[in-house]
């Protein structure tokens, strides 16, 4: 879907971008992870040419992005900014319709997509006529990928989108944007820096360092199999819980006997490790279900680690 090919990007003669490459699949959400100034939202950018690349191919569905208008190439991409990149002078319904009236859709299009769109995000209709410094961080960021999906676009561009919620409006907003169908029907690329964050939205991840990518794979390849030591180390503080979270249920060989768990609390054999055991912890059944799945998991864990 989304193809870069050994592309480059300098400001006042410094790379900030150094001939990276990498592919985008269709209805894939592949993550650009990176400490500040690696280079993930320069390449983002690049990608709608809010940046034009210095060297190097960016194609979308085999069509190189610069044989089309910057204007015409970014009406069939959404983006959500920053903090939400919301016009603080505009109402909410003008901030939502701000593509449809480009692409001139008919009043009753717009109307009928706004209120299809609010339902999902779970956002009332009364917001529509406020500002945003009215609404939450929560709601202005939903409001933001109400915004990017609006045109029903089959690629979204996400640069660092909910970094500015507290964790757990964050949390909230990760497990609606999962389930949410339209995005699992649409090539995603998110930037961001937290780990956490890329971990469970992402198919891949792209792990970027002073402009260059060190290392992309899914993530179980970037935990148990670390091409460096750099990788290894960016992982380090966080990696046993990232292990409980990539972990499904399925991978863990429980036995006929034990699998009884998934009846007892609807678990399903695609549950993380991690949200069963937060279940059983919070009913408070959990003294010999919850250290089977520790046992199970600990014994996983041993067989992956290199």
């Amino acid at each position: 879907m989304i193809t870069v090919e050994s592309v480059s990007k300098s400001f006042n003669g410094k790379p900030a971008v150094d001939h990276i490459s990498f592919e985008a699949k269709d209805q894939e959400t592949f993550v650009l992870l990176g400490t500040s100034g690696c280079g993930k939202t320069t390449t983002l950018k690049m990608i709608n040419r809010l940046i034009e690349a210095d060297s190097g191919n960016i194609l979308i569905n085999g069509k190189n992005i610069r044989d089309q208008k910057p204007e015409e190439l970014r009406m069939g991409i959404g983006f959500v900014m920053q903090h939400s990149g919301l016009f603080p002078h505009y109402t909410i319904q003008q901030n939502i319709t701000v593509v449809p009236e480009l692409l001139k859709w008919d009043k009753k299009k717009t109307v009928d997509r706004i209120h299809e769109l609010l339902h999902k995000l779970h956002l009332s209709e009364e917001i529509l006529s406020r500002y945003p410094n009215e609404l939450s961080g929560g709601q202005q960021q939903r409001v933001g990928i109400a915004r990017a999906l609006m045109a029903d676009s089959p690629i979204l561009l996400m640069d660092e989108p909910f970094g500015a919620l507290d964790t757990i409006t964050k949390t909230d907003i990760h497990s609606e944007f999962k389930s949410l169908e339209e995005i699992r029907n649409k090539t995603i690329i998110l930037v961001t820096h937290d780990v956490q964050e890329a971990f469970e939205l992402g198919h891949r991840i792209c792990l970027m360092d002073k402009g260059k990518i060190i290392q992309t794979g899914s993530p179980k390849e970037m935990i148990y199999h670390p091409l460096n030591d750099f990788v290894r180390d960016f992982f380090a503080q966080n990696r046993l819980l990232l292990e409980y979270k990539i972990s499904a249920l399925r991978d863990l060989g429980l036995s006929p006997d034990e699998k009884e768990i998934y009846h007892q609390f609807d678990f399903t054999e695609q549950t993380p490790v991690w949200n069963a055991l937060q279940k059983l912890s919070s009913e408070h059944q959990h003294s010999v279900y919850y250290e089977t799945l520790i046992k199970a998991f600990n014994d996983y864990r041993k067989l992956q680690i290199v």
